[in-house]
């Protein structure tokens, strides 16, 4: 008879802990279920042989992130620098708008942004530009 209530108490125990084991994700799981931002759109050219096409200096531009990170997260460097910047926002995705600061005119500058996802995972992407020393 006290053989009983132990089993009991045994099988109450294993399966508490299966449950829990089985409601847990492991980081590899966790990323197969996090879409990482997606950049596009950048409309400045990227500095690329055999082109080698300059911008303006000052220019502005404007980068696309798809609409499933969190805005507060959002970074964006020149030259590992931030660079101000103001987001619009759609139903289908985020528009972020910068200028390039005048002091860059004449130099190579790479171009950086960075978000996380609304459900953890991150990612960034960037750009070489080369400014045109006019």
């Amino acid at each position: 008879m006290t053989l009983i209530p132990l089993f009991k108490s045994v099988l109450l125990i294993a399966l508490v802990a299966l449950s829990g084991q089985a409601l847990a994700y492991s980081p590899e799981e966790l990323a197969k279920s996090c879409k990482k931002p997606r950049f596009t759109d950048f409309n400045l050219p990227e500095y690329k042989a055999p082109d080698n096409i300059e911008v303006s200096p000052k220019a502005e531009f404007f980068i696309k992130i798809s609409a499933w990170i969190d805005p507060t997260t959002i970074t964006l460097t020149a030259k590992k620098l931030p660079l101000p910047f103001t987001v619009e926002t759609t139903s289908t995705f985020f528009k972020i708008k910068a200028q390039l600061p005048a002091e860059y005119t004449g130099e190579f500058v790479r171009i950086n942004v960075g978000a996380t996802a609304v459900l953890g995972c991150d990612d960034n992407t960037g750009w070489l530009i080369k400014v045109a020393d006019h």
